[in-house]
């Protein structure tokens, strides 16, 4: 069996010719990023609660159906897909915590399991709602900064993978995301 590690210049060569509509690209590629995949979806679902209706499995296949739908994107490098997919896992989660708050759901209703004895908090939920809001807010006001948080912190990037996403240095994705931090923050715990 071929080794599934691949250069970052090989994961983008696989890219550009799925874009380009080479089908068997696509198939090289996807068993090469799923362990990444699985890491992304991995450290989103540890921050929701324990009866979320995904599993990380599942979260990593909606995401690629919504990756495969959406073939417009211009992939630059592996690190600008697996930021994408960062992303796209993060609308589904805040998609799911949204549907679950609304009155249709119960709202705020607390569930409860008589296996475990415990009481479900939506506070997890509440705080990615919350977090969402203030994200797409510094988006509004300073569009950089939301991106170098989304690479930063949702897709794990390195500061040098962000860096060449985003096509700029090393200093200023550490620049920003100290100052996004701190702008987050404070948004958040204005609330």
């Amino acid at each position: 069996m071929a080794c599934m590690e691949l250069t970052d210049h090989d994961v983008t060569k696989l890219l550009h010719a799925w874009r380009a509509g080479d089908e068997d690209a696509l198939q090289d590629l996807v068993p090469r990023v799923q362990k990444e995949l699985h890491r992304l979806a991995q450290r989103y679902m540890a921050g929701e609660r324990l009866n979320h209706p995904l599993q990380t499995t599942a979260l990593i296949n909606e995401a690629f159906i919504r990756l495969i739908g959406g073939t417009s994107v211009e992939w630059q490098n592996r690190a600008h897909f697996f930021a994408v997919s960062a992303q796209l896992m993060r609308r589904i989660l805040v998609d799911i915590a949204r549907a679950h708050r609304g009155p249709k759901r119960g709202g705020d209703a607390v569930e409860t399991t008589l296996k475990e004895a415990c009481v479900f908090r939506p506070e997890k939920s509440r705080d990615l709602l919350r977090l969402d809001e203030a994200l797409d807010a510094l988006g509004e006001t300073d569009p950089r900064k939301s991106r170098v948080v989304e690479l930063r912190f949702f897709a794990g990037l390195s500061v040098e993978e962000t860096a060449a996403v985003l096509d700029i240095s090393e200093r200023t994705v550490l620049r920003e995301w100290n100052l996004a931090r701190a702008w987050l923050y404070r948004e958040i715990q204005g609330e």
